[in-house]
């Protein structure tokens, strides 16, 4: 049997000469190491592992049930040729499920709703802001940060990364912007039940912002300059964004990013490409210093659980065990400069981590307790990723 990567030319061979003349092109099966269920994970299929000519034209079928899953095709390059296919199967503990690439008509694919989502908005002066069904985030761009360069009422100078607060799990950014900015019926600082933006980032790191630390001092960069949308749909959201090159204490640090989320997940995922140092710190902003940092060590995680408002709020970073080096609370007198950091690896010029929430408002999480219950669970699966095997 030969794994996803090692896919033989045979079967390559074998896949492409067959796609117009039976259903099934390929089995293959995805084992759960794990003694837990496994839900809400992406499986990405490349393109150029199935050698297909048209990749739109195939589905996932789940051989046990009979069942096409529903599926999402990524253009990562922006070509116009789609890349890779995303699925999210369901594998039971310690189990090996197996699946069938399949022939499919476009009638034939199961349709969902669209909850992972991501766009640049203008009329918010160039805010970028991404969700899925249980949480969103947003980071500001150059024309903000000229704002408050120029003195500009309304300007945002920051690279920390703002949570936006939501308790329903239908879209609500399209909504949010409108009833604000274009209506003027409403305002998203205020929850009308829906959630709300009442998180305070400043030129703190919010929910994940990097730093290169120097001897005491932290450094950072200003707003991105560049973004580039690459998918939205009912599995994964995901985009790109690029900085102007920043300096920390006589080092040059060039910075560029992939940032995506996954349908279930609290926790959005950051690529990031950076030259001009070896490590990095992902933090998360202390607010008024009255909530408890935690952290695990051996399941890489650093935690903050905080008071916020009429309810609690719990904030985090997580990175595999390779890449997790350890945690800082940096607590400091200058306002919004106190953040608690992850320590990071860099290894080949990329660095991969995990920064999301829990609003205990939202009622995902009840406490404390259950939403370090799970990170610990976040932080297994990344560390023990399911495993695909082509047969």
């Amino acid at each position: 049997m030969k794994t996803i990567k090692t896919l033989s030319y045979l079967v390559i061979v074998s896949l492409f000469f067959s796609c117009s003349q039976q259903k099934k092109l390929v089995e293959f099966s995805i084992k759960n190491t794990q003694d837990f269920e496994r839900s809400f994970e992406i499986v990405e299929i490349k393109n150029s592992a199935l050698k297909i000519d048209n990749i739109n034209s195939i589905g996932i079928k789940d051989v046990k049930t009979g069942k096409l899953l529903v599926t999402q095709l990524v253009d990562t390059n922006g070509d116009g040729t789609m890349d890779e296919l995303l699925f999210q199967p369901k594998i039971a503990a310690k189990t090996i499920a197996n699946f069938e690439v399949v022939l499919v008509n476009e009638t034939e694919k199961p349709k969902a709703a669209d909850l992972c989502f991501s766009r640049f908005v203008p009329e918010r002066t160039d805010d970028y802001t991404w969700e899925n069904n249980k949480v969103a985030f947003r980071v500001y761009g150059p024309v903000a940060q000229q704002m408050i360069e120029e003195n500009i009422k309304g300007g945002t100078l920051s690279s920390g990364v703002d949570a936006w607060l939501k308790r329903v799990e239908y879209p609500i950014i399209n909504k949010w912007y409108k009833e604000t900015l274009v209506d003027k019926t409403g305002s998203y600082h205020e929850d009308t039940g829906e959630g709300l933006d009442d998180f305070h980032v400043g030129v703190s790191r919010g929910v994940g912002g990097i730093a290169v630390k120097i001897d005491s001092i932290y450094y950072f960069s200003k707003n991105y300059t560049k973004w580039r949308t690459i998918t939205t749909g009912p599995l994964r959201t995901s985009f790109y964004l690029e900085y102007e090159n920043w300096d920390a204490a006589g080092n040059k640090i060039s910075e560029s990013k992939i940032i995506s989320l996954d349908l279930g997940n609290n926790l959005t995922k950051f690529t990031t490409n950076i030259d001009g140092t070896n490590s990095i710190s992902a933090g998360l902003t202390l607010h008024e210093k009255d909530g408890e940092v935690t952290r695990n060590n051996e399941n890489g995680w650093v935690s903050y659980w905080q008071p916020h408002a009429d309810s609690e709020l719990g904030t985090a970073i997580i990175a595999d065990k390779n890449t997790f080096k350890g945690f800082e609370k940096y607590d400091v007198k200058a306002k919004d400069l106190s953040n608690a950091y992850a320590h990071l690896q860099v290894k080949n010029n990329t660095v991969i981590y995990y920064a999301g929430f829990g609003w205990k408002k939202s009622n995902q999480f009840a406490n404390k307790k259950e939403w370090e219950d799970y990170l610990t669970k976040f932080s297994k699966q990344i560390n023990n990723p399911l495993e695909v095997t082509f047969k």
